[in-house]
């Protein structure tokens, strides 16, 4: 659920009432925010905080001191005196021992983390004085030194309800948001400035009303992907069909189909051309069975639980990929080439035989149905009103629709995810997903999640950067991402 920050300001209030106090979900948002860190950052390094005088910042200091234990070196950069701080945040402040209060931008050599404590949802225009100039100096250090940004809460200088920035505003990394996440933070503008997104929870704050989106958090997303029975097999998963790559573009097939075995595809058979057949069997890995077909309506679709189609397939077989999208009985997954046919012609979504996820980059959304001036969760939803589909709007907050249910804001991911063949990958966990017996939308939302989180062990647990991580690496990483889902441990709610 999103709510306004009067919602959330109602909410704490109510809790207050109730006998919560400001101290006990400080200390809980603060061990929630350090175990995020933890997340991204397994070898402790320097953290800087920016620290205000509110209780943003009191949750900035109960956070550094939890990585003060665990071995991280902490310098604070206080935005007021300690005698202006609210009393609560200047208690923290002095109770911290073995961290460094600093009086000028630091100079470090080695693994840099920024933490913005300067500004809560209380916060309303442009920053000025002295928070101005430290998130200046903060979006600096960032830039030259390589930081990575944290923000509690929400970005200062970001209004936690419409997402506007009217002044100066810190570029985050990674927002770590505190009850519920605020409407601002999902707005199109923000996505920029709030980076990877996160939830901690607070238990006995209500969170009533508002709206009925939500973020993927692994803790909601856990219960759709239990332990397999252990007298499962093959035939349980799915037989998962793909039809993909073309001449000169057949890695598509290979990372689509790959991705489906290493996403637990009982069995992935992928249908190939006379002209292509050969070379994708010699190339594609073992797991994978190759099918010549003469033409794309020869699929036996009948034998199948899923199809996915469109990575890599040209624009030379229009007309029959329209007719697969529109008559097969079986879900499919469509995307790349095969939206590109449908674009032509997108009423034929109106009247499918079978259900359909569409996963379209915003470019194959816009030759599918214009923008015309909409944000993007508008987009995603009048789509999904006029068409009888489940929509994947990838992006950097993906968004998963379907009319008559909540739209849900993917929340896994970096921008290494910005190079070819991800969306391969993804529709290939996608489409093993609904062999398994998910969902379209289910499919969706787990798929993206498992994607997203795969390129961040990627960059995080092993050897690759933003820039070198490649679609092959995700899938490298598929294994690990579905483990620490079903750990709900990767920015799950604090309970």
């Amino acid at each position: 659920m999103l709510v306004r920050a009067q919602e959330m300001k109602a909410a704490e209030e109510l809790a207050f009432r109730n006998g919560a106090t400001p101290e006990g979900l400080m200390q809980i948002a603060g061990e929630g925010i350090a175990r995020c860190i933890g997340q991204f950052f397994p070898n402790p390094g320097t953290i800087v905080l920016y620290c205000g005088k509110g209780h943003n910042g009191g949750d900035g200091l109960v956070c550094v001191r939890h990585l003060l234990n665990q071995g991280w070196k902490i310098l604070i950069r206080l935005a007021a005196p300690e005698s202006e701080m609210a009393e609560l945040s200047r208690l923290h402040l002095l109770a911290l021992h073995g961290a460094e209060v600093i009086h000028s931008a630091p100079m470090i050599t080695g693994p840099l983390l920024l933490l913005d404590g300067l500004l809560g949802i209380g916060a309303s225009g442009a920053p000025r004085g002295a928070i101005q100039e430290l998130i200046r100096e903060m979006n600096e250090l960032r830039r030259k030194s390589g930081g990575f940004t944290v923000a509690v809460d929400l970005p200062s200088g970001l209004d936690a309800t419409t997402g506007e920035m009217p002044g100066e505003c810190v570029q985050a990394d990674l927002t770590v948001t505190l009850g519920a996440v605020k409407t601002g933070l999902l707005a199109d503008a923000a996505t920029s400035v709030v980076g990877r997104l996160a939830l901690v929870e607070l238990p006995g704050v209500p969170i009533e009303g508002g709206d009925p989106s939500s973020i993927s958090t692994a803790l909601a997303l856990r219960p759709l992907l239990p332990i397999r029975d252990y007298d499962s097999y093959k035939g349980t998963y799915g037989h998962i069909g793909i039809l993909a790559g073309s001449s000169g573009f057949l890695g598509a097939a290979g990372l689509c189909s790959a991705a489906a075995v290493h996403a637990g595809g009982g069995l992935v058979t992928l249908y190939a051309l006379p002209d292509c057949h050969d070379l994708l069997a010699s190339s594609c890995i073992p797991e994978v069975m190759v099918q010549a077909i003469a033409s794309y309506n020869d699929i036996p679709t009948e034998k199948l639980d899923v199809l996915a189609l469109g990575p890599g397939l040209g624009a030379e077989h229009h007309e029959e990929l329209r007719g697969l999208v529109r008559d097969s009985r079986i879900p499919c997954v469509v995307d790349a080439d095969a939206l590109n046919a449908v674009a032509a012609a997108p009423s034929l979504l109106s009247h499918c035989a079978g259900p359909r996820l569409l996963t379209p980059h915003p470019g194959e959304m816009e030759r599918l149905f214009p923008q015309d001036g909409r944000t993007r969760r508008d987009w995603a939803t009048d789509f999904t009103q006029k068409y009888p589909v489940t929509l994947l709007l990838k992006g950097a907050r993906t968004i998963i629709a379907k009319e008559g249910n909540p739209l849900v804001f993917n929340s896994t991911g970096n921008p290494g995810m910005g190079s070819g063949g991800m969306g391969d990958v993804l529709t290939g966990v996608c489409a093993a997903l609904i062999g398994a017996g998910h969902s379209c939308r289910d499919a969706g939302m787990l798929g993206a999640w498992l994607c997203g989180r795969a390129s961040e062990i990627a960059i995080f647990n092993g050897t690759d950067s933003q820039e070198s991580l490649s679609a092959s690496s995700v899938i490298s990483t598929l294994g690990e991402a579905f483990r620490s889902l079903r750990q709900g441990a990767c920015f799950a709610s604090v309970l």
